[in-house]
């Protein structure tokens, strides 16, 4: 059973993916106020809530200042120390307080998490911008993360008056959104077809895409899986719970870590052999939709991601892929969709191929 199904959880606002989310980031970030709404981001731990807007500032080359609230023991980590000057008691400001305009990201991590002195304290920053010993300078935005009430969290309950001083959304795991920024952060390849074969791991008491990555992040030195099992196994369980790792070494002896990568097919010198590979993994006396699933998945995330156009060769592979005749026309539909409406305008040239630009006209 997962904890989604032994708890009530309480959490505020819409429940959206990360990739969504950061277009809100966005959106708010853009604000021409001087003091936008701070916007609370809701989740289960470990699902990437605080890399999330770490790597949203980052990439908007935006200054960040992280603060975890749960950490202060008393209000002076917060407002600052008093000091005396000039016989008048003055406070000096905390050395992380932002001293810059931004544009920047200032988070408070897991705020529910903190002592109840703490969050009163942080009501009047998340009102006002400020604090009794120091202001936030122009264009920099609060955001916050949080935990889920209603569950086995340790959490101090925010009241109504906090809570309205919040804009709010809850962030969920889509296993796409996952893969394509695993994908592009080059996490261990094997690791991303697991979850796209057993997403509904990622649900555990002790397995979540941070914890995940972790043990992905330690087989990346083990050339031979299957010949390491007991050493795999003790990772695993080191990182995930039982149910978690049984399905991994059940991944690997199914060789299914063997998986044919986006590259090779890409770069193919003859797409005949990739095809009588993929037709062996997919199309045998079972028909493994799951693994023809996760291929077609990395696949588009990594031509979507791709800034190079496509050469004459690659757009021939990647069309010879595109047409095999055991894709169902719905997978072949929404990978092509997918494709065509990314930003790498090379990849418009589907629309060239008869059968795919009848198909999307058709859905149209």
């Amino acid at each position: 059973m997962s904890k989604t199904e032994q708890f009530n959880y309480i959490t505020y606002g819409t429940k959206t993916n990360a990739a969504q989310i950061s277009q809100l980031l966005e959106h708010i970030s853009l604000s021409k106020s001087n003091r936008p709404t701070p916007l609370c981001i809701w989740g289960m731990h470990g699902i990437g809530k605080t890399e999330l807007v770490r790597e949203f500032a980052h990439s908007k080359d935006y200054q960040f200042v992280y603060i975890a609230p749960a950490q202060f023991e008393e209000m002076g980590d917060l407002l600052g120390m008093p000091r005396i000057e000039d016989g008048v008691t003055r406070f000096v400001a905390p050395d992380w307080v932002p001293e810059k305009e931004g544009p920047g990201i200032f988070l408070i991590d897991d705020v529910n998490r903190a002592d109840d002195r703490i969050l009163r304290g942080i009501m009047q920053l998340l009102q006002n911008y400020e604090l009794v010993s120091w202001t936030l300078p122009k264009d920099w935005l609060i955001v916050l993360t949080a935990n889920p009430d209603g569950g086995d969290y340790s959490v101090s309950a925010m009241d109504d008056a906090m809570l309205t001083r919040m804009m709010h959304v809850t962030m969920e795991f889509d296993v796409k959104v996952w893969a394509r920024w695993a994908q592009q952060a080059g996490i261990y390849p094997t690791g991303i077809d697991f979850i796209l074969t057993y997403p509904e791991v990622v649900n555990g008491t002790r397995t979540t895409p941070r914890s995940l990555v972790q043990f992905f992040n330690s087989l990346e030195s083990i050339p031979d899986l299957k010949q390491q099992l007991d050493l795999v196994k003790m990772l695993a369980d080191g990182s995930l719970n039982v149910e978690t790792t049984a399905a991994f070494i059940t991944f690997i002896n199914m060789d299914m870590d063997k998986i044919i990568s986006p590259e090779d097919i890409l770069n193919a010198p003859v797409f005949k052999i990739i095809e009588g590979q993929l037709r062996a993994l997919v199309d045998g006396k079972t028909k493994r939709m799951d693994i023809l699933s996760v291929i077609m998945t990395r696949l588009t995330n990594y031509l979507v991601y791709s800034k190079e156009e496509l050469t004459d060769k690659v757009f021939e592979n990647l069309k010879a892929f595109i047409l095999l005749s055991f894709i169902p026309n719905d997978l072949r539909l929404a990978m092509a969709q997918e494709l065509v409406n990314a930003n790498n305008k090379s990849l418009k040239k589907l629309y060239s191929i008869p059968e795919i630009g009848k198909l999307i006209l058709t859905k149209m």
